[in-house]
């Protein structure tokens, strides 16, 4: 296991900067997971590491060596691309054992590591088999064999199961997090997938634009994001966002809200009429009877996914928020909804975006 630190790392494709001086530590043995939307630099930086990609300034360090000129064979890091980059004419055990035969392993060390890395991935009956005889799944986890044989100090896996279908995700999502359960070895996994995210990581880095937004575990993000950015893109479905004004009241803030209501929240520091942004999850919106202001919306849509329904609702103001319910609950379009907010569930955003209060569900 092997440790890693970026130092002020940027990447320049001639004028362009696509990486803007990150600083980062992934501790020995953790599951670190890049995420950000489409172009926010996250597989660039991936593959700065693996050293795909020349660092055009900066410092890289890997188990405490400094990594930054050294070619990609000598970093001790295995990397399983969202493409399988499988040979078609080799079967499964020789995808498997390649990299073993090209660095000069003997047939027996390839033959004993190739049989370890298929039973622990449950490839056993498939040894003999082509990449044109599997599945999608199998062929990403024959692509995953193919790193476990080198025994790498680092896994780096780029969007691995973007080509797969909803349910095959999901499947190899919890594959990939008992394999780091078992091994113990440090994982830094790109998603543009929010849930992955969530799911798998020890650690997660929100990128955007280049540059690192917040660094935090799963629930530290979720509950406690620094910014509007990442307050909206950790969770599904989205926070709420709704633009308005605010004021101090001794040591607490009064937050106008659509219709004439106001709510209270503790802690929080503004100037008088000071324009915010007040955001709220659906899921901690309150249908009905409920603790709390009340607001009331007019319906705007209903989706019925069994296990939860989402409601959409136009408030007074003609601003929409989502409401995340029970599963059983009924409304069609068009009828009127009563909801309420809790002030422990509610965040705060200044006009820059930056957070002036993160909700406390444990009070």
């Amino acid at each position: 296991m092997g440790n890693v630190t970026l130092n002020r790392v940027t990447k320049q494709f001639g004028a362009a900067s696509v990486i803007k001086g990150v600083d980062l530590t992934i501790e020995a043995g953790e599951f670190c997971v890049f995420v950000g939307p489409s172009g926010c630099g996250k597989s660039t930086l991936l593959r700065m590491i693996a050293g795909l990609e020349d660092i055009s300034s900066g410092a890289l360090k890997i188990g405490g060596n400094d990594m930054t000129r050294v070619g990609p064979a000598e970093r001790g890091v295995a990397m399983v691309f969202q493409s399988y980059a499988l040979y078609p004419h080799m079967t499964v055990a020789e995808n498997i054992g390649f990299g073993l035969r090209m660095t000069g392993h003997s047939k027996d060390e390839v033959a004993r590591r190739t049989k370890a890395a298929a039973e622990m991935l449950q490839l056993q009956s498939m040894l003999g088999r082509k990449p044109s005889q599997l599945s999608g799944g199998q062929r990403q986890r024959v692509a995953i064999g193919r790193a476990i044989v080198r025994n790498p100090q680092v896994f780096l896996f780029d969007e691995p199961l973007s080509n797969l279908d909803a349910s095959l995700r999901v499947q190899m999502r919890t594959e990939i997090s008992k394999l780091h359960q078992d091994i113990r070895t440090t994982m830094i996994y790109v998603t543009h997938d929010q849930v992955e995210a969530m799911t798998m990581a020890d650690k997660i880095v929100v990128l955007q634009g280049g540059l690192v937004e917040q660094v935090g575990s799963p629930l530290e993000l979720y509950h406690r994001p620094k910014n509007i950015f990442v307050a909206g893109f950790i969770g599904s479905p989205k926070m709420n966002f709704l633009k308005t004004t605010a004021s101090p009241v001794a040591d607490s803030v009064k937050v106008n809200l659509p219709g004439g209501q106001s709510i209270t929240l503790p802690g929080a520091s503004v100037r008088e009429g000071q324009s915010v942004t007040l955001g709220i999850r659906p899921e901690h919106l309150d249908r009905g009877e409920g603790n709390g202001t009340a607001l009331s919306g007019k319906v705007r849509l209903a989706e019925y996914l069994g296990s939860e329904t989402m409601f959409y609702l136009a408030l007074a103001d003609g601003s929409e928020v989502a409401v995340k319910a029970d599963g059983l609950a009924q409304a069609k379009p068009g009828d009127d909804l009563s909801i309420h907010v809790r002030a422990a569930a509610c965040h705060l955003f200044d006009d820059a975006g930056n957070a002036i209060l993160n909700g406390d569900l444990t009070k």
